[in-house]
């Protein structure tokens, strides 16, 4: 697809690759995606490995020659069968127009570890997540499985890596990317095996069967590689109940959101919205609602709140508590327990009840405030209303400071605005920020902010 690509632009397949790096380096960048390497499958480190392992693997007698006559798809590069046409007899849209061809090719002898694979699914629940999409493997694997051809002759396909033991040949595009997953952390380097296997590799479940839960882990095994040690699948972004598409113009571009909302708020909406593992729907209607229920009403008015009281009557300085009744006692239970519960629902997974849990604690904090009604305190010449007015302000500073902290891996520019708004800092570890303290007191907190603003748009 890449060189059919660039040759209908009169460009170099190169050219099309660098522009399309350059594409996704900036998405990540502009939804604040921290990652510690970017590689591309034309770098020397990663030819390199395809290569060695190619070897590896011909030299054990994994790898043999052998004439293929059937049928092919151009658009996503790969042999098919039968078995792939839909209940109709047709070959799904998926594969574009489909060939018959008859030409030899290199085959890695996938079909003699499949009962291996069987094994290994049945006996590690654990390794994909999902658990039901094991079923889907396992189905998949009722049938016999071919041998995978693993190359391109060179005069019908130029773009790809040399195969090393016959220059005359490219490697199939799903071994060549399936391997990147090691060389891009220094398979066949020193320190390799600190950073693999890996807990958890994340694919779309499009793509898990065959390429990622039966050509890899084979692959895999073959080589003396261990296995990662679970599948992470996810599902598709909907829009009215279908897969978002180009084709049929129901793609939403998360540049133009963040340009609107701000990264922060897509982050929260995609990780709100979507059960990992299953399928989730968007529409501008549902986001609009995130955006100004829980963002703009819940947690921007929530730091208002805070910061026009503490400007207004103590200038600008979070005071120290003074008293704890049965309010604050309640508040604090409850952020025990959503802290408890929410990483816990974070560790497995589950980040859209964990946020829910996470901003209905910030809600808690609004009640709380309406209850304890700091504005009709502040009037008041009362000492022990005064004693109420200084603990109300903090523990509403307190609560907001560890509301954000624990919602800081998806809205992680909200968290530094908040702290930095609250004069906080702390070089501690994540988690250990999320324990009640009482630093914030004596600290001088920055002026109103609006957190979510509304959106400029043209019209």
């Amino acid at each position: 697809k890449v060189q059919q690509s660039a040759q209908a632009r009169g460009i170099e397949p190169i050219e099309l690759c660098d522009e399309a790096a350059e594409d996704f380096k900036g998405l990540c960048a502009n939804l604040n995606v921290s990652n510690d390497d970017y590689i591309r499958t034309t770098e020397d480190r990663h030819k390199d490995v395809v290569r060695s392992i190619l070897q590896k693997l011909y030299d054990q007698g994994d790898i043999y020659k052998a004439d293929y006559h059937g049928y092919y798809s151009r658009r996503a590069e790969q042999f098919l069968q039968e078995k792939d046409k839909d209940e109709n007899g047709e070959w799904p849209e998926i594969f574009g127009d489909v060939e018959e061809i008859t030409e030899s090719n290199y085959f890695f002898k996938l079909s003699q570890h499949q009962d291996w694979l069987v094994e290994h699914l049945k006996t590690n629940e654990t390794f994909i997540f999902p658990r039901f999409r094991t079923k889907q493997v396992l189905e998949f694997l009722k049938e016999p499985i071919n041998d995978l051809c693993i190359s391109r002759p060179k005069e019908r396909l130029e773009w790809g890596i040399p195969l090393p033991f016959d220059e005359d040949y490219v490697t199939y595009v799903w071994f060549d990317a399936l391997v990147n997953y090691v060389s891009a952390i220094g398979y066949g380097t020193d320190g390799f095996e600190d950073r693999w296997p890996v807990d958890f590799h994340v694919i779309g479940k499009d793509i898990l069967v065959p390429p990622h839960a039966v050509y890899w882990p084979i692959m895999l095994k073959a080589a003396g590689i261990e296995l990662p040690k679970s599948l992470l699948v996810h599902g598709w972004w909907l829009k009215s109940g279908a897969k978002m598409s180009k084709s049929t113009g129901t793609v939403i571009d998360p540049l133009d959101l963040v340009d609107l909302y701000g990264s922060d708020a897509f982050r929260y909406f995609v990780m709100r919205e979507m059960n990992v593992g299953q399928d989730s729907e968007f529409s501008e209607e549902r986001y609009l609602v995130r955006y100004n229920s829980d963002l703009a009403n819940d947690l921007g008015n929530l730091l208002s709140r805070v910061l026009t009281m503490l400007n207004r009557g103590l200038g600008g300085v979070i005071p120290s508590p003074e008293v704890e009744e049965e309010l604050e006692t309640e508040l604090w239970k409850l952020w025990n327990k959503t802290r408890e519960e929410t990483l816990e629902l974070y560790s497995g997974f589950q980040f859209h009840t964990g946020l829910e849990k996470a901003f209905h604690f910030i809600g808690s904090i609004n009640r709380y405030a309406e209850q304890r009604a700091p504005w009709k305190l502040a009037k008041s010449e009362v000492e022990a209303d005064k004693k109420l007015l200084n603990t109300t302000l903090f523990v509403m500073a307190e609560a907001l400071r560890l509301a954000v902290g624990l919602v800081e891996p998806v809205m992680p520019e909200t968290k530094e605005k908040v702290y930095t708004l609250l004069g906080y800092e702390s070089d501690a570890e994540w988690e250990s920020r999320l324990v009640r303290t009482e630093d914030l007191a004596g600290n001088i907190v920055g002026g109103k902010t609006i957190l979510f603003p509304k959106p400029q748009t043209d019209s």
